[in-house]
This record gives C-alpha cells, sequence and structure tokens, in this order.
C-alpha cells in the first residue's frame, strides 16, 4: 500500500510540475494578450451581468441565471485551498508565493474570460438531447471528432479529481478536533464511530441537495457563496483591524519575499514562483475545466456575456478570500509557528477570537467543504453522463454519496495523489482546445463589445 501511495504522490508531483505551470501561465499570457486586455476593461459590465440586468429567461437557452452559475463555478473553487492551501504556500514557498499567486490570478481572469465563453459557445446536446457545456463538448462541437481523445480525458481525470473524499476528510478531522475531541465527544485516538456518523449525516444532507440536479445546486450556492464571502470577510477584518500596525509590514513583505526567494524552506525564486502559482492555480482552477462546467449551463445565448460573469472568480476567490487568509496569517505571525495547514489558520484567528476563533474557522470550512463537495458532485455526474450516457448519471450521484461516508473515515494518503494528479490532467485538455479555439472567441468578443458600445451600455 505504501508503494502505491509514493507512486501516486509521484503521479502528483509530476503533473503539477513546471510544464503543467507553464501551460496554465503561459497560456493565460497568451489570452491577456490575444484579448488585447479587452476584458480587463469590462469588469465593470460583468458585475451588471450577474444583477439580473440582461437575463432573458424567455429567450436564452441554458438552465441557470447568470448569477447561479457564478455561484455554482465558486462553490467548487472557494473551498480548503482558501484555508489550507494559502497556509502551505506560506510554509513550502515563504511570504513571496502569496504574490505569485495575486499574479496567477490575474492571468486567470482572462483564462477564465476565453474558457467560460467558449463553454457557452460550443454547447452540445448529451444523449437525452439536453443542451450540456463542458471542456468536453467544447472539444467535440468546437474541434470535432478526431479530437475525442482529449475529451474521454478530460472526462476521466474529472471523475477522479472531484471524488468528495478529501473535503470531508478534512471537514471531519476540523469538526473532530477543533469540538469533538475538547467536548469529550469523541477520543483522539479512537474515533472511528464518530467520524462514520458524520459521514452518514454530510452524505444525507448532500443528497437531498443533488438529487434535485443543477437547479437545486444552484439555488443552495447562490445564497451559500455570498454568505461565506461576507462572514469570512468580516472575521478577516476584525482581525485586520486588531492588528492593523501590522499590514504595512505583512504586505512589504509578501512583495520583497516574491522576489528574494528567501522561503521558509530556505528555497530559491523559482521554488517560491511554482509554489505559488500551484497554490493560485489550486485555488482559482483558472484553466482546469470546472468553471466551463458550471458556465456551460448558463442561460444565455450570448457566449462573451458569461465569459465576462467568470472573469469575477479569480478576483473573488484568490484576490479576496486567500488575501485575507494570507494577511491573517502574516499580521498574528502564525506563520512563524511549527503549526502547517489549517492549524495555522486556525491559529491566526485564535489571536483575534480567544476561545472560539477555531469554532469560527470550522463553521467556515463546514460550508467551504460541503459547498464544494455539491458542485463536485455535478461535475462529475456530467462527465459520467458523456462518457457513459445520462442513464447512468443516478448511479453515480448514489456511488457519489457512498464516497462521502467512506471518506469521512479513510485514509487519505494512497488517495491524495490521485485526486491531485488527476485535477491536474484536467488541465491539459481544457487549455489545448481553448488555445486552438481563441480565434473564435476574439471575432464574437469584438462583435459583443461593438453591439454593447453601440446600445450605450
Amino acid at each position: 500500500m505504501a508503494t502505491i501511495g509514493a507512486a501516486l504522490n509521484a503521479f502528483s508531483s509530476f503533473m503539477w510540475g513546471t510544464p503543467l505551470v507553464v501551460l496554465l501561465v503561459g497560456g493565460g499570457i497568451f489570452f491577456v494578450l490575444h484579448s488585447r486586455g479587452l476584458p480587463y476593461r469590462y469588469f465593470r459590465h460583468g458585475f451588471q451581468i450577474i444583477t439580473g440586468r440582461y437575463d432573458n429567461d424567455s429567450g436564452d437557452q441554458g438552465d441557470i441565471s447568470h448569477f447561479k452559475a457564478l455561484a455554482t463555478a465558486l462553490s467548487g473553487t472557494l473551498g480548503l485551498g482558501n484555508i489550507t492551501g494559502v497556509a502551505v504556500a506560506i510554509t513550502v514557498g515563504g511570504p513571496g508565493a502569496v504574490f505569485w499567486m495575486w499574479i496567477t490570478a490575474i492571468i486567470g481572469i482572462a483564462t477564465k474570460f476565453y474558457t467560460a465563453s467558449l463553454a457557452v459557445m460550443f454547447r452540445g446536446r448529451d444523449d437525452a438531447g439536453h443542451l450540456q457545456g463542458g471542456p468536453m463538448y467544447v472539444i467535440r462541437e468546437g474541434l470535432g471528432r478526431r479530437w475525442m481523445p482529449l475529451a474521454w480525458l478530460f472526462c476521466i481525470a474529472a471523475l477522479f479529481g472531484t471524488l468528495p473524499i478529501f473535503q470531508i476528510n478534512q471537514l471531519v478531522q476540523i469538526i473532530r478536533d477543533v469540538v469533538a475531541v475538547p467536548a469529550g465527544l469523541t477520543l483522539a485516538d479512537d474515533h472511528l464511530a464518530f467520524d462514520l456518523l458524520l459521514g452518514l449525516i454530510f452524505s444525507a444532507l448532500v443528497f437531498a441537495v443533488i438529487v434535485g440536479r443543477i437547479q437545486r445546486i444552484a439555488n443552495v450556492t447562490s445564497r451559500v457563496v455570498p454568505f461565506m464571502v461576507v462572514f469570512y470577510f468580516v472575521l478577516t477584518a476584525i482581525l485586520l483591524v486588531q492588528n492593523a500596525s501590522e499590514i504595512p509590514g505583512a504586505l512589504s513583505l509578501i512583495v520583497s519575499d516574491a522576489f528574494s526567494g528567501q522561503s521558509v524552506a530556505g528555497g530559491a525564486i523559482g521554488t517560491v514562483i511554482l509554489i505559488g502559482v500551484q497554490r493560485g492555480a489550486f485555488s482559482n482552477e483558472a484553466g482546469i475545466g470546472t468553471e466551463s462546467l458550471a458556465h456551460g449551463a448558463a442561460r444565455t445565448n450570448e457566449p462573451i456575456r458569461e465569459g465576462l460573469v467568470a472573469m469575477i472568480g479569480p478576483f473573488v476567490d484568490t484576490l479576496i478570500v486567500c488575501t485575507c487568509t494570507a494577511l491573517a496569517i502574516l499580521v498574528t505571525g502564525a506563520w512563524q509557528s511549527d503549526a502547517v495547514g489549517v492549524t495555522m489558520t486556525s491559529n491566526a484567528f485564535e489571536t483575534a477570537f480567544p476561545g472560539f476563533g477555531g469554532l469560527l474557522l470550522v463553521v467556515m470550512v463546514f460550508f467551504l467543504s460541503i459547498s464544494t463537495v455539491l458542485t463536485f458532485s455535478y461535475y462529475g455526474g456530467k462527465c459520467a453522463g458523456f462518457l457513459f450516457g445520462t442513464r447512468y448519471e443516478r448511479w453515480y450521484i448514489g456511488f457519489y454519496t457512498v464516497l462521502i461516508i467512506v471518506g469521512a473515515a479513510a485514509s487519505l494518503r494512497a488517495v491524495i495523489g490521485l485526486i491531485d494528479g488527476m485535477y491536474a490532467t484536467m488541465a491539459i485538455p481544457t487549455m489545448v482546445s481553448s488555445l486552438l479555439l481563441a480565434p473564435k472567441v476574439r471575432v464574437a468578443a469584438k462583435d459583443y463589445f461593438a453591439r454593447l458600445k453601440a446600445s450605450g451600455g
């Protein structure tokens, strides 16, 4: 088993290595230059779109509104990566890694504009005749049947990459360590029954939502996501006000360390950049393809409009939420302790809210994890339907809910490498197809913005 775990971890490390970073960052830079920065000038228009100002429920195709599509996409990206991932980035790459997470997000804005626009532009019908969007349909409809191996690769990778095991396992662990063990509800070294009980509860909760398909998932996430962002922003704001004098120093440290290459682990500047880009990609998922699965369901006949909505994702996910986490860790000095991962972030919040800071973080992690699991079930179901037929989607839902119970009590050493490696694999077909079809997006964008300008929008 140890050999399998080592092999899977090696697979993950290889997939998240320099070639993938070059593909994601290099592709993102290409999209920025190819678009001549045009989408960035219409950021305000993207926010106008999610207000419902341009919704046309009767005439446009799709399943959910622009806002619900964005909320669904964000619920998939706003996860433990925003809490644990930032702490890992600082631990391994130093404070400077946060700077490169910012750069990845800024470039990722252009990437999401292209991938989400294509997700609507090249939607296709599944075997039940329902209109669907996502990288596999972009490849099939936009590039043709000879490119189908790329579509299959994406779907196979997504089936593994969106498994709920990691999110549920970490959620159960946090609840157990912060709440249950101190309260005497379970033992630190004998907690299988407690883990399974939580797994059953979470499985039933998730099942009650995902049986309603994308409409019900979107209804839930459109309420949960705004709450998560506001709740976390308020908590962090209180913490930062308490440590206001440390903020300029923290920001200066992030920038200076980004170019000095002095990390906690003593790595070189190349390592700092690599870690920052990796964590940024984990955080906002620009170019991974999951964003296309959500935005492809938007109710619109204007691909560029959904591309503008998708651009908001990296801004909220990385530039706001991840920055909140990073500053909380830095200004409190939590990053200089021996703690790692979520414990480091928990320690930071304990300084602002002594005695219950960890509990507040548990609340945040609960909503982050459950919303991500809900969205991942939709992603996996769509990929299963594409590979095997829509009649098998209901079997996938059953399989998915069972895995939630398994994930609550399972050991993750042999699983994390597989999930992470497959997650990275999704980026290959997504970025290749988006780069090949980029001219289609630029033509559509010029037409859309010309019409928008003519209408006075």
